[in-house]
């Protein structure tokens, strides 16, 4: 076989394997010298072949890493709705990201800490200034089958941080939140700021995904219900093909029926 045509040929077969699902989303596929030795090929070959799949989706190369099974191109991305709801078997809120049905897991250790807010644009937010020491819950968060599927980072207003500096930082509960609310700030509102990026290298390292990829960036800003002041500001980082966000769209009185007596709203 024609060695232009060698490269595609192994990357039809690995494809075929992906799809047939012996590598399950997220699992390292074998070393380019393993994939040498199977198809008889050299390296070069198998590496042009994983590219074949990577600008296809179905992998990802990361250096020094390997080669992983992408999730978001393999199976259905779940939607990101717009409804907090109370947990049922612990005390809290879950946010927008999980369905009711998926069990999730922390990757790694939780910080619950003070640490000084030096981004601008979220100290703004919370209503301090840079710099200023404010207790930080960091975590990462994901379903338990699979990789990290996002990062978590709060901050929580100086005013109402003493209320939860000894609240574990549990990724299946926002328990911090109920105590905020219990103290005398019910009830708290939510509003998000959605924005792409592209990731730094320790949040590509730490959702397990190149640095090329962008990500999804979403900035929650609670507000108090008693003095309407923001008590903390949560940044969620998401590889961008893990998730969707859904909006639907309502139309203004500008665009309500111009034909109301007409049969079927239209002449």
């Amino acid at each position: 076989m024609p060695v232009h045509s060698r490269y595609r040929d192994i990357a039809s077969k690995i494809r075929a394997r992906i799809e047939a699902g012996e590598w399950a989303p997220g699992t390292r596929l074998p070393r380019l010298d393993d994939f040498a030795s199977e198809y008889g090929a050299n390296r070069d070959t198998i590496g042009r072949a994983v590219a074949v799949l990577e600008a296809e989706g179905y992998v990802w190369a990361v250096q020094g890493r390997g080669i992983t099974v992408r999730l978001g191109m393999v199976r259905p991305r779940p939607p990101r709705g717009d409804l907090v709801r109370r947990n049922e078997q612990v005390i809290g809120y879950s946010f927008p990201s999980a369905s009711g049905q998926e069990v999730w897991v922390r990757h790694g250790d939780a910080v619950n800490a003070p640490a000084p807010l030096d981004d601008p644009r979220l100290a703004t937010l919370l209503g301090v200034k840079p710099g200023t020491s404010v207790l930080r819950r960091f975590r990462v968060t994901g379903p338990a089958s699979e990789a990290p599927f996002q990062i978590n980072i709060s901050w929580i207003h100086p005013r109402v941080a003493d209320i939860v500096a000894d609240v574990d930082a549990n990724p299946a509960a926002g328990e911090w939140l109920y105590r905020i609310e219990q103290s005398g700030h019910w009830p708290i509102s939510w509003t998000e700021i959605h924005r792409a990026r592209m990731p730094t290298k320790d949040e590509a390292a730490l959702l397990d995904i190149p640095t090329s990829l962008p990500v999804l960036e979403i900035v929650r800003v609670g507000t108090s219900g008693t003095d309407h002041q923001p008590v903390e500001v949560t940044e969620y980082v998401i590889a961008s093909d893990r998730v969707e966000t859904v909006h639907v769209l309502h139309r203004d009185e500008s665009a309500k029926d111009p034909w109301p007596d007409a049969p079927g709203g239209r002449s």
